[in-house]
């Protein structure tokens, strides 16, 4: 991931994306280089649109956070019983509040 970092700070730079470049960076932020790495991804960016890339990423990132489910708060077993019963409970006097009500209505 440091080294796909590394290309897209030289492409916002304005810089050309070589593999010494991104050694460079990437020993800057005091990683151990692999040449073999930098190498592949010089070569997996040559002929791509850097520029088009992003955008259509920038696209549809938001789109893919807004249709994700929110995580539901994770429960332990003990608190969801307690929390049905309280809920059964709360029904069960709600409903005989109901004829009370009717009784005196």
């Amino acid at each position: 991931m440091e080294y796909v970092y590394a290309a897209l700070l030289l492409h916002k730079a304005g810089e050309e994306i070589t593999e010494e470049k991104i050694g460079t960076i990437v020993s800057a932020a005091g990683i151990d280089v692999d040449s073999v790495r930098a190498k592949a991804l010089v070569a997996a960016l040559e002929g791509v649109d850097i520029e088009e890339a992003i955008s259509k990423t920038a696209i549809t990132a938001p789109v893919a956070a807004t249709t994700t489910p929110a995580a539901e708060p994770i429960e332990e077993p003990a608190e969801a019983e307690e929390k049905e019963e309280e809920k059964k409970e709360e029904e069960e006097e709600e409903s005989g509040m109901e004829g009370l009500g009717a009784l005196f209505g």
